[in-house]
This record gives structure tokens, C-alpha cells and sequence, in this order.
């Protein structure tokens, strides 16, 4: 008796993601980090759409009016920042799909089949809410991490905190010079005052090289926390205080003055108390720099989520 070969499974459809953009690198950092970790999971095929007119949004809300008939149906909808919130509810109400916001909603969060909300905005988990550490971002840690690399990341003057030059440079200066076999790479932002800028540049260390955000590529910053050991950030810098665990860098934090105890400082409080960082006090006092002692990618989490409620294949 002879058996017969079974015949291979159908290829599986891709997963159809809309995601709408207002135009902020910020917010699409957010849902690119969610579609690229979908992407690790299941076949995806992602559709990025501007953000509706509010005439074009109500239209689909009311009378179920197509928002784009030229893309296959979505099985997502995906949106971060307050402007996407009526071009997810519309799309899903033209097309279906699963509607999905990277924030704390402005609308009450029943609206939305899943909301993912960072831990700072104070909301509770819920079978609607996935709360993270901090906003998703697409880091992607490389392999291996360049040794004796080290990366120094100099934000500036925020609704949250407020900036003293003197002492974050002569920090600056302490970090260097205890570990003079480290090459180090001190990069500002577009918040780094110049005055500070032109201080940063002149700072005459052998072991440590200046960049201007004006003379780099939107790539190099994500390609330097892939593969940097150590990365110290200023508070103020909460994303990229988040981007280095996500790349898996041992991380330590310049702190700057601030304005309060609001929710972004409550956050970066919450990761020093928990030791995802480390202080520049606690390191003056002996305390080494040490890498994540687990894996920190909530996009990876979050769409873990997603597939085994969703999208699964039993």
C-alpha cells in the first residue's frame, strides 16, 4: 500500500497594514517599530497613508464612504499622535480591520480595538490596553556590539526640564577621561543649544569625537546605538534613553535640571529605580555601566500580542 505525498500548504496572504501618518518622524519611528516586529512574525504588507481631511474622515465615519479603494482590505489600521485618530475610526468603519493607536487616545479608548499606551501616561493594562516602557521605537540591536565603543547623547532645553552647560560638560569631561581606551562619539540634537554645540566640538579629548545632527543622515543615529557598548543620554532625552535598551547598550544617564515631577521624569525615574540605567551619581560612586539583563523590545512584545490574538494560525 502505497501513501501519498501531501500536498504542501497554500502560502499564507500577507498581512494587510494601513497605517496613517501627520507627518512627525517621531510618531512614525513608533508605528515603523511595530510593522518592522510585525514583520519578524508573520508576512506583512504595509500601506502608509496621510492622514485624512476632517470632511473625507466624517464622510467614511457617516456613510461608510471608501477611503481608498486602489489597496487591498486592511487587517490593521494603525496610527500614533491625535491627528490619526479619526482616519483609523473611519477606515475601519469603510473597510474593517482592526484599528490601532500608539498612544494615550484623546477619544475615550473603547473606540479602538487596541490602544498602546506608554506607562508614564498613568493608563492601567487592560483587554484593550497594552501598556510599555516608553514609546516603541524601530531600533534593531546588531549582533555583536563594537568593543570599546561608547556613544554620548546631548539632548537640550524641554517643556520638562531646563539646561545647565557647566555641569553636563564637565561630566562629559569625567566619562572620557576615566576610561581613556574607550573611543567615545558625543552627538547633539536639534534641541542642543549652540552655544553648547560649539562647547561640545571643543572639547580637545583625545578618545572622543564630536558630531553635528546637521552633518548626519537620519540612519546613522539608529546604526551607532546598534552596535555602541555603553551609551550615556541626557533625562531629558527620553526617547533615546529607551532606544539604547531597546539596542541592548549598557546605558547611563546625564541628569539635567528639572521642571517638575511630571510623567516623563516619573518614567526615567521608574527605569533608575528598576536599574534598566544607571545614574551619573551611582556611577561616580562605583556603580558599573551593565547591559539589559533581559530583552528590551516592547514593539516586539506588543506585536507578539497582536499575532497570538489575531492573527494566529491554529
Amino acid at each position: 500500500m502505497t501513501s501519498r505525498a501531501q500536498s504542501p500548504a497554500p502560502p499564507r496572504r500577507p498581512l494587510v497594514a494601513w497605517w496613517f501618518s501627520d507627518g512627525k518622524a517621531g510618531h512614525a519611528n513608533q508605528v515603523r517599530g511595530l510593522l518592522a516586529a510585525l514583520s519578524d512574525r508573520l508576512p506583512l504588507e504595509a500601506h502608509a497613508l496621510p492622514v485624512l481631511k476632517p470632511p473625507q474622515a466624517l464622510a467614511a465615519l457617516l456613510w461608510r464612504r471608501a477611503v481608498r479603494r486602489d489597496l487591498p482590505l486592511p487587517d490593521l489600521l494603525l496610527g500614533a499622535g491625535h491627528r490619526t485618530h479619526l482616519s483609523l475610526l473611519a477606515a475601519r468603519r469603510a473597510h474593517g480591520g482592526r484599528a490601532v493607536v500608539l498612544m494615550k487616545p484623546s477619544l475615550p479608548r473603547r473606540c479602538f480595538d487596541l490602544c498602546i499606551v506608554p506607562e508614564h501616561d498613568g493608563v492601567r493594562s487592560s483587554a484593550r490596553v497594552l501598556v510599555t516602557r516608553g514609546v516603541l521605537n524601530a531600533i534593531r540591536p546588531a549582533p555583536v556590539k563594537k568593543p570599546g565603543s561608547g556613544l554620548i547623547l546631548v539632548g537640550g532645553p524641554s517643556s520638562h526640564h531646563g539646561w545647565d552647560e557647566a555641569v553636563l560638560l564637565e561630566r562629559i569631561k569625567t566619562i572620557a577621561e576615566h576610561d581613556p581606551a574607550r573611543h567615545w562619539t558625543v552627538a547633539g540634537s536639534r534641541r542642543t543649544p549652540p552655544a553648547t554645540e560649539l562647547r561640545l566640538a571643543a572639547l580637545g579629548l583625545l578618545n572622543v569625537d564630536n558630531v553635528s545632527y546637521r552633518d548626519s543622515r537620519p540612519e546613522w543615529l539608529p546604526a551607532q546605538l546598534a552596535t555602541a557598548e555603553q551609551v550615556w543620554v541626557t533625562e531629558d532625552s527620553v526617547s533615546m534613553i529607551y532606544e539604547a535598551l531597546t539596542a541592548g547598550a549598557a546605558v547611563g544617564v546625564l541628569g539635567v535640571p528639572r521642571r517638575g515631577a511630571g510623567r516623563v521624569v516619573r518614567g526615567v525615574e521608574g527605569l533608575l529605580r528598576e536599574q534598566w540605567v544607571t545614574s551619573f551619581a551611582a556611577w561616580q560612586q562605583g556603580r558599573a555601566l551593565r547591559a539589559p539583563q533581559q530583552l528590551f523590545d516592547e514593539a516586539a512584545r506588543c506585536a507578539q500580542w497582536m499575532v497570538e490574538r489575531w492573527f494566529s494560525v491554529h
